[in-house]
């Protein structure tokens, strides 16, 4: 099944997100006949390709025949979506971005869940593109979404509560824990309905993950803003077996004054709190003086943590952080029995397919000493054990 990487260089709202579906390959006829299933009526939705510097997108514009629309409540819109003949998949997405909408607009309201009205989501385009882009990712049979850092601007809108900051509140809190950069952009580039779709689908924020693409499809979103063309690219593509992408953040540091016996010291302080890999490596600094450049690797969330150890435990003055992708081969750890006693060997897949095994140096080396034994020859039948456990697993 395909993976979908949602590149949001512009921004996201929800028309953007549908057009981006349709340009990738969803069925226009498909799409209508599967909204007909809501028990809404008095909208119409035109298509059309327009151009955005010179990249052609697909522009969605869903037209309501009334006036101004009445604020809906949570409990309207969820009854709505649960009683619908829609596909179970297709109402779980549905559901649970308008949950999502609902927790974040309750708590910025101060009021309960089952209480919440939506203004501006609550009309009948918004309900459109929430539900029509859970039916595309249905339809396109996406396993995965991945997506990039969300970029933000800034300013005022005005909407039915007044003059808001953006981003809006609710926007904002409904990016939380999701990695967003400013443009220095005088307007509105992720919209409540936007944020709250990427929110809910996406697993994770960051880089391309490992994939070879199949598809692409742009949406056009509502203004021209050159130089940045205002659109959505949704790629999908298969994904690369045996690899996994993570954001991580490096932190460097050079030291030439140090005491060199405290560097182990250093480096396992540094494992026990979470570090992903610690390396030491002999540099010349200025002055042709030999120093060392420490380099870890951390999680995002134990950056703080890790540096404030390398402050705290080495002589430096200051540390270089910045932000790279990792990819790893898929692994895990395997407890083996062996004649020698039970050895952890990390079992990892790559690309290919071909499957390596790695023993635990720590229990191939206890086994080692305490029973006097080469650790080469504990360390290879660590090997051939776990691979015959592998062979009667497959």
């Amino acid at each position: 099944m395909p993976i979908a990487y949602f590149d949001c260089f512009s921004g996201i709202s929800g028309d953007m997100v549908l057009g981006a579906l349709i340009d990738a390959g969803l069925s226009i006829k498909h799409l209508r006949a599967e909204l007909k299933k809501l028990p809404l009526s008095g909208y119409t939705i035109k298509l059309s390709r327009e151009e955005r510097c010179g990249i052609l997108g697909c522009k969605v514009r869903v037209g309501v025949h009334k006036g101004k629309q009445s604020p809906r409540s949570y409990l309207y819109i969820k009854e709505l979506i649960q009683k619908s003949p829609l596909e179970e998949r297709v109402r779980g997405i549905a559901l649970k971005i308008f949950q999502k909408l609902a927790r974040v607009e309750a708590g910025i309201h101060g009021c309960h869940v089952e209480k919440v009205y939506f203004h501006e989501i609550g009309a009948t385009d918004s309900i459109i593109d929430i539900v029509g882009t859970a039916i595309g990712l249905v339809s396109l049979g996406i396993s995965k979404v991945y997506a990039s850092k969300i970029p933000v601007g800034r300013g005022f809108v005005t909407c039915s509560h007044g003059t808001l900051p953006v981003p809006t509140p609710a926007t904002l809190a409904l990016l939380k824990g999701i990695p967003i950069y400013c443009t220095g952009m005088e307007q509105e580039l992720v919209t409540p309905t936007g944020a709250a779709i990427i929110a809910t689908i996406s697993q994770g924020f960051g880089e391309f993950p490992p994939m070879r693409p199949t598809s692409i499809g742009y949406g056009v979103g509502e203004s021209d803003m050159p130089p940045i063309p205002n659109l959505l690219r949704i790629v999908l593509g298969e994904e690369q077996k045996g690899l996994l992408s993570q954001e991580v953040d490096v932190l460097e540091t050079n030291i030439d004054d140090m005491n060199p016996m405290f560097h182990g010291y250093i480096m396992e302080k540094l494992f026990e709190c979470g570090a992903l890999d610690v390396s030491l490596l002999p540099i010349h600094m200025k002055k042709n003086r030999p120093g060392i450049l420490l380099r870890v690797v951390s999680r995002r969330e134990d950056r703080d943590r890790l540096m404030d150890i390398l402050f705290r435990e080495s002589t430096t003055l200051g540390v270089r952080c910045h932000q790279v992708e990792r990819i790893t081969a898929k692994r895990c750890l395997k407890k083996v029995k062996t004649p020698y006693g039970d050895i952890r060997v990390k079992v990892a897949v790559d690309p290919s397919g071909s499957t390596r095994f790695l023993p635990e140096y720590e229990d191939c080396r206890c086994i080692a000493k305490k029973k006097d034994i080469p650790l080469k020859e504990i360390y290879h039948e660590a090997i051939v054990f776990a691979k015959k456990m592998f062979e009667k697993c497959s």
